[in-house]
């Protein structure tokens, strides 16, 4: 899913390229991506777009007479840049944004549809589909200190809550803890005051430097390859490779349809996150440490999954 860094690059390109210019037309392909029906969204039809916004992970469109068009991408939406009238894909197209002298794609890979759009009259409308996120990169530490303590959770659940923070996700919630040395499954009403800073600022920090590094690897040209697995990152995505900080192989907990990856020597003080299913499988051979699992691989007796 696209997070706050990859939302923040889509909101520049486009409003380099939209902004000024006029929404000619709207061809929706799949209905199912459309979930509101006042305005209709033929009143966004022939309307100028002022800018464009980020609303915690919606893209928004914002159009002359306070209209909002807002995007959601959730996991596999993506955006394309095509020629005029360009043709909406056949099996992943959603919808095509007509501007005239170019059209923005809208698809979705797989074949569940969980994109959404919305089509809304003034910021009241607008407030309704933000989650009430702490928006960290305009906010201070003691913002960020007030809102994390406001509910007891697990550090990887509340990073990714949007009613707590606004626009963090799966992949950037593990370079967030990985950078402050933090385990995912610590309380957050458990966290020192030193422990708290350290969170802010690695949150600052990685939000930072992914927005910054993605901006500079589009070159100006619209992001083409919107991905949760960037080359460079720490831990995410880079199950059994070496930590770039210490080298033990990066460890992962499976749950639904999310992932948390994590070092067990530089976050967890060695100690093995136990993942539900295969320690219920493996029972007392699950490993309890770094150091046991990898006496079993240099044992030959094979990595146990997770």
């Amino acid at each position: 899913m696209p997070e706050l860094p990859d939302v923040e690059v889509y909101c520049e390109a486009l409003e380099q390229r939209v902004a000024g210019r006029e929404l000619v037309r709207v061809r929706l392909r799949s209905p199912f991506l459309l979930r509101s029906v006042r305005p209709p969204l033929s009143e966004a039809e022939g309307r100028t777009v002022v800018s464009v916004r980020r609303v915690g992970k919606r893209v928004v469109f914002v159009l002359e007479g306070e209209l909002f068009l807002a995007i959601h991408l959730m996991i596999a939406g993506r955006f394309r840049w095509a020629g005029p009238s360009a043709k909406v894909p056949g099996r992943v197209g959603l919808a095509a944004f007509d501007f005239g002298y170019a059209t923005l794609l809208l698809t979705e890979a797989g074949s569940k549809r969980r994109a959404a759009m919305h089509l809304v009259a003034g910021e009241d409308g607008l407030a309704t589909l933000d989650r009430g996120g702490l928006e960290v990169l305009l906010a201070g530490p003691e913002a960020f200190r007030e809102r994390l303590k406001a509910e007891n959770h697990t550090l990887k659940r509340a990073l990714i809550d949007p009613r707590l923070f606004s626009g963090i996700g799966n992949a950037y919630s593990d370079e967030i803890l990985h950078r402050a040395c933090l385990s995912p499954m610590r309380w957050t009403t458990r966290l020192s005051d030193e422990q708290v800073d350290r969170l802010y600022r690695s949150t600052v920090d990685v939000l930072t430097e992914w927005t910054d590094r993605l901006r500079a690897q589009t070159g100006g040209r619209f992001p083409g390859r919107v991905t949760a697995f960037h080359k460079g990152m720490a831990v995410h995505g880079r199950y059994r490779e070496p930590c770039p900080r210490c080298g033990a192989p990066v460890q992962r907990i499976v749950y639904a349809e999310n992932e948390c990856n994590y070092c067990a020597r530089c976050q967890t003080g060695g100690r093995l996150l136990a993942d539900r299913a295969l320690s219920r499988l493996l029972k007392k051979d699950w490993p309890k440490t770094v150091e046991e699992l990898e006496e079993r691989l240099g044992g030959g007796a094979g990595e146990p999954a997770g």
